[in-house]
């Protein structure tokens, strides 16, 4: 009986320390769910979320956190006439500045004139792009980068360097949109650059966001790559030659967080609506169903969601804001002559007024125009559409480099390798940038 007793008692100690193991580790199992409940919220039981949450409470299902060029659809359905969220208020349409100038700088003509233009040499500017550059790569005319514009019935503000540097002191001057803006950019920086002393300037490489810097008037001058303006499976400043174009239409995000730090701002879109249909993905979907549009649909989305942000967060007194309209293509030689081919060979303007070719869409003007008329308190439109159109000498053609020198082969067959979509520099997009020198 002692001795039944005594084995008892000697496993006792064992049996206490199973018991204290067994309380130790179920304490440590529910620490760490309720850990994991704190860190996702995906973790917690449905009851919780009941008990907690209003009963209109949903938990978005997001988007991917990025469009990139890898984002695909899952499937792809069409557009149901969805819209972004507008807020312009409806006394805000059809708003005119008070200030606005008697003489219409956008109406007028090309004139020759070898006297004051260019106003740069193509070869003195180091930040030229081989693809603006016409007469490095054998263009053998210089005509175009001798005509100036000529408004009617007045005259624009004749270019000043130290003036516009003055306007830019202290300040960020950012062009927003595709490779259209990319050249006016271009265009701002090779009228800029001379004289800033070389040890006193500098360039970003070439990124979303380039960058370049005049110490001496603590001065930037930068392009924001970003074609449709909303977010897109396009951003990326180099690898965007896609089969499928995605976009957020309810969301410029990833841009914004880069232009509404600066004090100026120049947006674009246009080239890259005309290239078919485009993918919608809403930001607040995350199932990766697309609804298809057409480009000019597309584009209208687009615009209302810049309009959205520049109507929520732009102070006229502290930022000024412009949108350049469309730049036109020359791609038909016989809209403007009897004869077939392209933008190849031009060496002189059109001199039919009021000239209108297919490069320049009017129904994506009146969108543009329906949409800007809303924000005319807060931005100014730079209407470079028509004296643009004018320009058919002025493009590339077959004399740049695009990633590779044209091939002999190809040099052969202008018809179908010209480029007349940019434009040579020096050229149009300095006047463009003239025009915006009259406004600041």
């Amino acid at each position: 009986m002692i001795q039944r007793w005594m084995k008892k008692k000697s496993q006792l100690p064992l049996i206490a320390l199973l018991f204290f193991l067994f309380i130790l580790s179920s304490l440590l199992y529910y620490e760490r769910n309720i850990q994991e409940i704190h860190q996702d919220p995906s973790l917690k039981h449905p009851s919780l979320l009941e008990s907690t949450a209003p009963s209109n409470f949903s938990i978005p299902k997001g988007p991917p956190e990025v469009l990139d060029r890898f984002t695909k659809c899952r499937s792809t359905v069409k557009y149901i006439g969805r819209k972004a969220r507008w807020d312009v208020q409806e006394e805000e349409l059809n708003r005119r500045r008070g200030n606005e100038e008697n003489c219409d700088f956008f109406s007028g003509k090309w004139v020759f004139d070898n006297s004051s233009y260019p106003l740069y040499n193509e070869s003195d500017c180091p930040y030229m792009s081989d693809q603006l550059a016409c007469h490095k790569h054998g263009r053998p005319d210089l005509g175009y980068q001798y005509r100036r514009w000529q408004p009617h019935n007045c005259n624009l503000k004749r270019w000043n360097v130290t003036e516009m540097w003055e306007k830019l002191r202290g300040k960020r001057l950012m062009f927003v949109g595709d490779s259209l803006n990319r050249g006016q950019w271009i265009s701002m920086v090779c009228l800029l650059q001379s004289v800033i002393p070389v040890d006193k300037r500098s360039m970003s490489p070439n990124a979303h966001l380039t960058i370049f810097r005049a110490e001496e008037y603590n001065a930037t001058v930068e392009f924001l790559w970003a074609p449709l303006l909303v977010d897109s499976n396009s951003d990326d400043p180099v690898n965007h030659r896609l089969d499928e174009r995605i976009m957020q239409p309810d969301s410029v995000l990833r841009h914004a967080c880069q232009w509404e730090h600066a004090d100026i701002l120049v947006f674009n879109t246009y080239l890259w609506w005309r290239q078919g249909p485009v993918k919608l993905l809403w930001s607040s979907e995350g199932d990766g169903v697309c609804e298809e549009i057409d480009g000019l649909g597309g584009m209208e989305l687009a615009m209302e969601a810049w309009a959205n942000w520049v109507a929520s967060n732009v102070n006229p007194l502290e930022k000024q804001v412009f949108f350049v309209t469309m730049s036109p293509t020359h791609l038909w030689s016989r809209e403007w002559e009897t004869s077939e081919g392209n933008c190849y060979n031009e060496k002189t303007p059109i001199n039919n007024e009021g000239y209108w070719g297919s490069g320049s869409d009017l129904p994506t003007m009146r969108m543009l125009e329906r949409v800007l008329n809303s924000l005319s308190s807060k931005v100014s439109v730079i209407n470079i559409t028509q004296l643009s159109d004018y320009r058919k000498d002025g493009h590339p053609s077959i004399y740049r480099k695009f990633w590779e020198t044209l091939s002999p082969e190809q040099l052969s067959n202008p018809v179908s390798y010209s480029d007349c979509i940019h434009w040579c520099l020096p050229g149009v997009p300095d006047v463009w940038n003239e025009l915006l020198f009259q406004f600041l």
